[in-house]
């Protein structure tokens, strides 16, 4: 029962704090981890929720992977080859090779495994971070594009190698290079292929079941299938997870108008209900990590500040060499372009849930003895996620405002045109050949036209013209009557089928159908 009232307890918070932070114009999920933090803070408070290590990512990784992945597309990957490979594997790797090199100079009785395990731990920014802190905020797509090409796959890069440098500290052997680079490519190349036959499979599913809601509810199992599978395959199961999403959305048909609307408004559920809790259990978590750590604490916290400035130096280096690469690039959409692009990029490497799951899920103890230096490390990663995710979550929008990279309106709105106009050729094409091939009278011909005229500034989102208000307020003055009288006939239905539900005898879902469409028929006149 605690754990049942925790997780609802995490949820109000979020749907709470996704108000408060608009209102401040901070990032919620970084105010959820605080919330976390004051709750694990209050004296006397019982270890109610302990959640097994294992479980944290197979349960919140599939989901918000899924979510953030539908947001892309194959032909922005395409594009952004180049940008994955230099952030979510160049990087992720060069992070590893320095945290471990600095956590063998501070760490007493650490082994080199165990320091690569380390690298491995707060190497990756965690799309899910990223994705809920950068995502609010009006920076140029450019940016949000490369940060979420990095975050969608730089976890494979660290969790490989974290397997592997924790197999090898609990064996007491040695890491093979070779050996890394090997399972790295196994393992992307299968969930590839796994990634592309769930989404296939799920496609052949998709067309065949009639109900909206068995769709939407497929693409809720979907993630945590392929994660699983990937899993017991040792394949990657984030690069399967994010694979499958992009098949699926790139699959989408034509006539699916009205399952998009329903997934759409189904995963942003979805989605703020699992951060939250998510982002609600780091804060939680941190409280087991502080009582392990014991007296020894401010020791650890001395060397996990190091390797915090670490991580960060060595992350503004590289946007500074990517800065000085591509200042004077012929593409227009590659970032970082300017100083100020690199420092909103290096701000941006907030560590998360991989992070936090990866501390938590450190064995105890090897063939040798104990995990070497197992408190301090989890210590120095649980810093790590902190320092980089609540501090650029509640900064990043005013160094955003500060430093002047705000999203270029009029390219943004350049682009809407571009597809706005194509869209409304694509229409007026097609209804020009059925001009030619289906008898209308020449009412109904002039008819569609003006209504088709609307249709560009209706993609735009324009309000009507004053000529065209005036018309439309004429119109409706003539059908008031009719539209009233209309709504208290509906309005009377629905009392008499609400009053038929309670008597004895009458059926309710057969009531409850007929008063569904009673609303959709009341919802379409307004």
């Amino acid at each position: 029962m605690e754990v049942l009232l925790l997780v609802v307890g995490l949820m109000l918070a979020a749907v709470l704090l996704v108000g408060v932070g608009d209102r401040l114009r901070l990032p919620w999920p970084a105010l959820m981890v605080l919330l976390g933090v004051l709750v694990a803070a209050v004296p006397g408070l019982p270890d109610a929720f302990e959640l097994d290590p294992d479980l944290i990512l197979p349960l919140f990784l599939p989901p918000l992977l899924f979510a953030t992945a539908q947001r892309t597309s194959w032909a922005l990957f395409r594009a952004r080859w180049h940008s994955i490979a230099l952030l979510a594997v160049a990087l992720v790797a060069a992070t590893i090779a320095v945290v471990a090199g600095t956590a063998l100079a501070l760490v007493p009785g650490i082994t080199l495994t165990a320091a690569v395990a380390l690298g491995a731990m707060v190497a990756p920014p965690d799309p899910v971070a990223v994705e809920a802190v950068a995502g609010p905020v009006r920076m140029p797509r450019r940016l949000l594009s490369v940060l979420q090409s990095e975050g969608l796959f730089n976890d494979a890069t660290a969790l490989v190698v974290f397997q592997t440098a924790v197999l090898a500290t609990v064996q007491g052997s040695e890491l093979s290079p070779t050996g890394l680079v090997l399972s790295f490519v196994f393992g992307a190349l299968a969930a590839v292929v796994l990634g592309v036959v769930f989404a296939r499979a799920a496609r052949w599913i998709i067309d065949r079941v009639a109900d909206p809601t068995g769709r939407s509810a497929l693409t809720l199992v979907l993630p945590f299938a392929v994660y699983l599978a990937a899993e017991e395959l040792h394949a990657s199961g984030v690069v399967a997870v994010v694979v499958v999403a992009l098949q699926l959305r790139s699959a989408s048909a034509v006539d699916e108008a009205a399952d998009r609307l329903v997934q759409r408004s189904f995963w942003d559920v979805v989605e703020l209900l699992v951060t939250g809790v998510a982002f609600g259990l780091i804060g939680l978590d941190l409280r087991q990590v502080l009582e392990a750590a014991g007296p020894d604490l401010p020791r650890m916290l001395a060397h996990a500040a190091v390797i915090c400035a670490v991580v960060i130096g060595l992350r503004a280096l590289w946007m500074t060499g990517a800065w000085l690469l591509l200042r004077r690039s012929p593409d227009a959409s590659a970032a970082p372009r300017t100083g100020r692009e690199a420092v909103v990029l290096t701000w941006c490497g907030m560590r998360g849930l991989a992070t936090l799951a990866l501390a938590l899920a450190l064995p105890t103890t090897t063939v040798d003895g104990a995990f070497p230096a197992r408190e301090e490390l989890v210590v120095i990663a649980c810093s790590v996620l902190l320092v980089t995710l609540i501090g650029p979550g509640l900064t990043l929008p005013v160094l955003v405002r500060l430093l002047g990279v705000q999203a270029d309106a009029d390219a943004e709105q350049a682009a809407e045109k571009e597809l706005t106009l194509r869209a409304r050729r694509a229409a007026l094409t097609r209804m020009a050949q059925l001009e030619h091939t289906a008898d209308m009278p020449e009412e109904t011909v002039a008819a569609l036209h003006e209504r088709m005229g609307r249709l560009e500034a209706l993609l735009r989102g324009d309000p009507p013209t004053t000529e065209e208000r005036d018309r439309y307020e004429a119109l409706r003055h003539g059908r008031a009557l009719a539209m009233e009288v209309q709504g208290a006939a509906l309005a009377a239905a629905r009392e008499e089928v609400l009053a038929a539900r309670r008597e004895p005898g009458v059926d309710p879902e057969a009531a409850d159908r007929v008063l569904h469409r009673l609303d959709l028929r009341t919802v379409l006149l307004d």
